[in-house]
């Protein structure tokens, strides 16, 4: 992903604390007005979040929280309504394929701004147990003492 046109709104970090990510896959949304510029504000929240298909075959995002636009009146979106996530239907028939096989589940890790249009990045993911987690995190500090190392050596 190249980051000439790329603004972040909100990343998902926990994301690869928590699972195993084995492919990525850049998705659009469908979303309201007042969603768009909640967005550009940076107000918004992927923590407990993931995609699921429904009975059509479309995918959808759950629980992703974008918070209402603070200048609108009236016509404010609901702050955690389900969002359909567009896909050529090839890459939907896929996805939908390996969601199937057991422990897999879709995790969205950040949405951005690509060209003005907002987009989601989403993985196939596997959960990782709580000794995997352990590992990581040994692997983080063991990395951060080398590079301290280096760094002191030069």
């Amino acid at each position: 992903m190249n980051n000439e046109h790329i603004k972040i709104a909100t990343e998902n970090r926990k994301a690869r604390h928590d699972f195993h990510l084995l492919e990525e896959i850049e998705a659009g949304m469908v979303l309201r007005g007042t969603e768009v510029k909640s967005l550009r504000q940076g107000r918004a929240n992927l923590k407990d979040s993931y995609g699921r298909f429904n009975n059509q075959g479309e995918l959808y995002i759950f629980q992703m929280h974008i918070s209402p636009y603070t200048h609108a009146h009236l016509d404010n979106h609901e702050p955690e309504r389900p969002r359909k996530l567009l896909l050529h239907k090839s890459e939907l028939r896929r996805l939908y394929g390996k969601l199937r096989e057991k422990g897999l589940t879709l995790v969205p890790l950040r949405v951005y701004f690509k060209k003005g249009k907002a987009k989601v990045s989403i993985a196939i993911a596997k959960g990782k147990r709580q000794y995997d987690k352990r590992d990581s995190i040994k692997e983080r500090e063991v990395r951060r003492e080398m590079d301290r190392a280096m760094k002191k050596d030069r």
